[in-house]
C-alpha cells in the first residue's frame, strides 16, 4: 500500500496498561481507559486511516463513500454527506467515534458526547496530518505498531517524492474542484500542500475561503500555467472557451487526476500526488 511524512509527536500521555489521552483537533481532550474495540468513522477518509492504523477490524459503522478496509460497504451506513444518524450510531454500541471536524456538523458531535459517546475529531489539512492521525487512531485502539510501521511507510514514500521535485521548476497552478460554478482550493487546503510538493503554486493560495468560488476574470488575473482538473469533460480546451488569455487554456496545458485520488484524504490521497506531480512535469516540458 502507497504510504508518506514528517514525523509529529501528538499530544499523548500514556494513563495505564492499554490506556490513552489524546487531544484531539478541536483541542479536546480524549481519555479512554482501555483500547477501543467498537470504532465508528464519520468520513470516508478516517476509515481508510484507521485501517493502515490497525483498526480495520474494529469498525462496526462508517460513512458513505467509505472504500477501505476491504468489505466496508457491508458496515452500516452512519454519515453521509457530513449528515450523521445519531440514532443509528447509539444501536451501534461504539466505545470511539472518529469525527471530521470541516465535514461533521458540530452540533452533531455534541449531540453524540452528551449521550456519552466518546468522540474524536481530527482534520486533514497537510499530508503530514495523515501519518500523524494515523498514529492517533493507533493509540486510541491498541495498534500502535501497526499505526507507527504505516505512518512511517507513508513518510518514507513521502520524503521520496519531495526529494524528486525539491529543485523542479515552480510551475503556477490552478487546481479546479468543481467546473459549474469554478472552485478551487487555498493554500490551506491539502491539495494545496500537494501542489507546493510537486514544485507548484498555488495561483489561489491566498485566498481566506477553504475552497472559493472563481471568476473568469479572476482567472484570467491569476495567469496559471496549468490547469488541473478532476475531469468530467473539464479537461477539454473546449470546456474554457473565452479564456484563451490564460496561458494554461493557450498552451493548451489542461490536465485531470482521478477525483477519487485527488479529493481522498487518507492514504490514497499519495497516489493523487503522484498522479498530479507527473501532470505538472509534463507542464514544465
Amino acid at each position: 500500500m502507497n504510504l508518506g511524512s514528517v514525523l509529529i509527536v501528538t499530544a499523548m500521555v500514556a494513563v495505564g496498561a492499554g490506556a490513552a489521552e489524546l487531544r484531539d483537533d478541536r483541542g479536546m481532550v480524549l481519555s479512554l481507559q482501555r483500547p477501543a474495540g467498537r470504532i465508528v468513522t464519520l468520513a470516508p477518509h478516517l476509515g481508510e486511516i484507521a485501517y493502515i492504523a490497525g483498526a480495520g477490524t474494529k469498525l462496526v459503522g462508517v460513512s458513505s463513500y467509505t472504500l477501505l478496509p476491504a468489505g466496508a460497504e457491508r458496515l452500516p451506513l452512519v454519515a453521509d454527506s457530513g449528515h450523521i444518524n445519531v440514532e443509528r450510531v447509539l444501536v451501534l454500541r461504539p466505545d470511539l467515534v472518529l469525527g471530521w471536524r470541516s465535514g461533521n456538523a458540530a452540533l452533531q458531535i455534541a449531540r453524540l458526547e452528551r449521550l456519552g459517546i466518546p468522540v474524536f475529531v481530527t482534520e486533514v489539512r497537510s499530508l503530514r496530518d495523515i501519518p500523524r492521525i494515523a498514529r492517533q487512531i493507533g493509540s486510541l485502539a491498541g495498534s500502535r505498531d501497526l499505526a507507527e510501521r504505516h505512518a512511517r511507510q507513508f513518510e518514507s514514500e513521502l520524503a521520496e517524492i519531495r526529494g524528486r521535485y525539491r529543485s523542479a521548476q515552480s510551475v503556477a497552478v490552478f487546481l479546479e474542484i468543481w467546473h459549474r460554478p469554478l472552485l478551487t482550493v487555498s493554500g490551506e487546503h491539502l491539495i494545496s500542500d500537494a501542489i507546493r510538493l510537486c514544485a507548484g503554486r498555488n495561483v489561489f493560495a491566498g485566498t481566506d475561503i477553504l475552497t472559493p468560488r472563481v471568476s473568469k476574470e479572476r482567472l484570467l488575473g491569476a495567469q496559471p500555467d496549468a490547469i488541473v482538473t478532476s475531469g468530467y469533460g473539464s479537461e477539454a480546451r473546449e470546456a474554457w472557451r473565452g479564456l484563451e488569455g490564460v496561458p494554461a487554456v493557450r498552451n493548451n496545458r489542461i490536465y485531470a487526476v482521478d477525483a477519487d485520488l485527488l479529493h481522498a484524504q487518507g492514504p490514497r490521497f499519495l497516489e493523487g500526488v503522484r498522479a498530479l506531480c507527473g501532470r505538472l512535469e509534463l507542464a514544465r516540458k
